[in-house]
């Protein structure tokens, strides 16, 4: 009897906790009491609270999988490609690890499924997120208060077409309130991808038609130092880190080009790329009077990007065409609310500002190029300033959350030094949300939620600078692209394991890719974005419920736009599906087998290929009393993801075939050493403006 009243305590306080702030020590305290009882449950508990799907993982068959990863895979309305996480019908996804961002992917490839107590994903996430952001996923770990040194030594060996590495350590030092934390990750990625490019277009009255194949290879070496502190009371708390991340890379790519019926030319394409990015984060947070909670984020971040581009044609006369640019960003943000009880329910009103500087030094040192590809050196300079207010109630079984958020924004471009007036603008902001939930009982729940948006595009595609791809063949950015304007009415319920999403949208000046001639002395063919409206349904279906020591997770669903730029449609829908199983086998073995599949349909301008089934599995296993974890695995066992898509815009028709090198095999190292967890719990201080640098 007294282990069921533990295990509803334990329930009762993860449900609270999911929407306030991560105020957990005493709790923590309490779980770590109950300890015994808590690792005894086998089965995933996933629950709608309002617009929130709450999975618990501590105790359940999903705590031994091995990474975070892992675990996220096998959750509803979630699906993992190698290093990134998505949320089904969503798009701007944020991550948070007990309370801050997660800046790089490799951060969940880093953790233990062991260390992970709960995941939250906000479907509707309100005012006091930036109003680009379309989902919120929150990663709860497990506390641990042990003192001293910690260890963490992760080696991860891939082999695809080709094979790579990655190796990291982290060392956590902890004595008494304060935690200091020194990691360090190394990566060396090597990944190829062939395919063909066929363009066809009327040129001076002739059906023309432009073709290029690809031999694409791209190895890689990014590195990350990161070292900070913590410092963690029951009613305040403050940490900072920094961290220092350099790439190297040098892409190639050995193919061809042919114009229609002519001979067909070698081609070879080098970049040699150098980058280096900084990054300071601080955070202080407070609770006053056990009701008052006020939180602070800092962020500076500073980095630079340089590339060398050459390509030689080596059996023709054709002149070797080589370009440089480098790419300097800066961003200054930081974000302070404060959370209070308001009206019997819960306010939190803050502002939320930032500084972004980013310029591109591109030279064409090709003097034939040059007269319509030139050089030039552009200028991206934006400062904004929000006010946000957010609500939530609880009305016996409604649930009620209500926001806006208010934004200035001043956008200053320049090319050469001149400003663009027709792109530079001042633009006053205003995005509401909306979202009213009811419960029929602990098994069934049902949220409807609206909300608006302000999209800006990133920033690498307000550039004006062209760049060369082949003797007929240009891309670029767009630097009069508008903010996007977008509106979302989204249904979500759940009933007896299934959950049902749907989402309406209604987007204004989003961008999409096109392919269009460009004016010069000759046949030249630009891709670049340009913005369109359209509307878009997507409507999905989830049935997740254990049975035993298999937990099946079914998603079937459809995507279906209305776009017509031109005389042509976009319109055909996608229909996808998605089988993931996990089982838990005697003696700590655990199985994942994972199937999808869709159809061929329209998104924005492309048309992308039919993918009948794929299929990833793996196996793990712990060792030495759960500190050493290994973990086998297989993607694409059968070598069936389609990469391929379609294009016919501007009187341009493109027919891309690729073969992504997804099929391969990994073998994944873990070993811990007096693991404790990190209690930063630092936030995003402008996540929108991370995301467009």
């Amino acid at each position: 009897m007294k282990a069921k009243i533990s295990i509803a305590i334990l329930i009762s306080l993860a449900v609270t906790q999911s929407g306030i702030a991560q105020h957990s020590d005493d709790i923590d305290s309490l779980t770590q009491q109950l300890q015994e009882i808590v690792v005894t449950a086998k089965q995933p508990a996933t629950k709608l609270v309002g617009s929130t799907l709450v999975s618990t993982i501590a105790g359940s068959n999903l705590a031994d999988l091995g990474t975070a990863l892992d675990v996220l895979a096998q959750l509803p309305m979630l699906k993992v490609d190698d290093s990134t996480v998505a949320v089904i019908g969503k798009s701007n996804v944020e991550i948070y690890i007990d309370g801050r961002p997660m800046r790089d992917d490799q951060e969940l490839r880093q953790m233990l499924s062991s260390d992970i107590r709960k995941v939250e994903l906000l479907m509707a996430p309100g005012a006091a997120y930036e109003s680009t952001t379309g989902a919120v996923l929150k990663i709860t770990t497990k506390r641990n208060f042990a003192q001293g040194v910690s260890l963490t030594d992760q080696l991860e060996i891939l082999r695809r077409r080709k094979w790579s590495v990655t190796e990291y350590l982290g060392l956590t030092y902890r004595t008494g309130n304060f935690e200091f934390f020194l990691n360090g990750s190394i990566n060396r990625n090597n990944s190829v991808i062939k395919g063909t490019t066929i363009n066809s277009t009327v040129y001076e009255g002739n059906e023309t038609v432009i073709g290029s194949s690809q031999h694409n290879s791209y190895p890689t070496t990014t590195g990350t130092v990161k070292a900070g502190f913590s410092y963690s009371t029951g009613t305040e708390s403050f940490g900072a880190y920094y961290r220092y991340n350099p790439e190297r890379g040098n892409f190639s790519n050995i193919g061809t080009e042919w114009l229609n019926n002519g001979p067909t030319l070698n081609r070879e394409i080098d970049n040699v790329i150098k980058s280096h990015g900084h990054l300071a984060s601080v955070y202080y947070e407070k609770l006053f009077a056990d009701r008052y909670m006020l939180h602070f984020d800092g962020d500076y971040i500073h980095s630079t990007n340089r590339n060398n581009m050459s390509t030689v044609y080596p059996d023709s006369e054709n002149p070797d065409v080589n370009s440089t640019d480098k790419r300097v960003s800066t961003l200054w943000a930081g974000k302070l609310y404060l959370n209070l009880p308001l009206a019997e329910g819960n306010l939190t009103i803050g502002t939320q500002d930032s500084y972004t500087h980013t310029s591109l030094d591109y030279r064409m040192l090709n003097d034939r190029v040059g007269e319509y590809i030139p050089s030039s050196l552009t200028d991206a300079r934006q400062t904004s300033a929000a006010l946000f207010a957010s609500w939530v109630r609880m009305f016996g079984k409604f649930s009620l959350s209500a926001g806006a958020r208010y934004e200035y924004v001043d956008y200053d471009f320049k090319t050469d030094g001149k400003r663009d007036a027709t792109v530079s603008r001042r633009d006053h902001l205003l995005t509401p949300d909306l979202s009213l939930g009811y419960s029929f009982n602990d098994d069934a729940r049902l949220s409807l939620s609206y909300k608006m948006a302000t999209i800006r595009p990133p920033y690498s595609r307000l550039t004006g600078a062209l760049n060369y791809v082949g003797l007929h063949e240009i891309e670029g950015g767009n630097p009069a692209l508008r903010d996007e304007r977008m509106h979302d009415l989204q249904l979500f319920g759940m009933w007896n394991g299934f959950m049902l999403q749907g989402d309406f949208t209604r987007s204004i000046d989003t961008y999409a890719y096109v392919k269009q001639l460009y004016p010069a002395d000759n046949l030249q063919i630009l891709m670049h974005p340009v913005n369109i409206n359209v509307s878009a349904m997507s409507l999905y279906l989830v049935w997740n419920k254990p049975i035993g020591r298999w937990t099946p997770n079914i998603t079937v669903g459809m995507y279906h736009q209305w776009l017509t730029l031109g005389n042509t449609s976009y319109n055909r829908p996608i229909f996808s599906y998605y089988f993931d199983n996990s089982f838990t086998l005697p003696h700590g073995w655990n199985l994942t087998a994972d199937m999808s599949g869709s159809t061929q349909g329209d998104m924005h301008t492309n048309r992308f290929g039919a993918t009948w089934f794929t299929m990833n599995v793996s196996a793990c296993k712990t060792f030495l009393r759960k500190a050493l974890t290994v973990k086998l695995s297989a993607t694409d066992i059968f070598n069936t993801a389609n990469n391929n898509w379609t294009m016919n815009t501007f009187g341009v028709s493109v027919d891309k075939r690729q073969s992504y090198d997804r099929r391969g095999i990994s073998l994944h190292l873990i070993y811990t050493l007096n693991p404790s967890k990190s209690k930063y719990k630092g936030s995003s201080a402008s996540e929108s403006e991370l995301r467009r640098l």
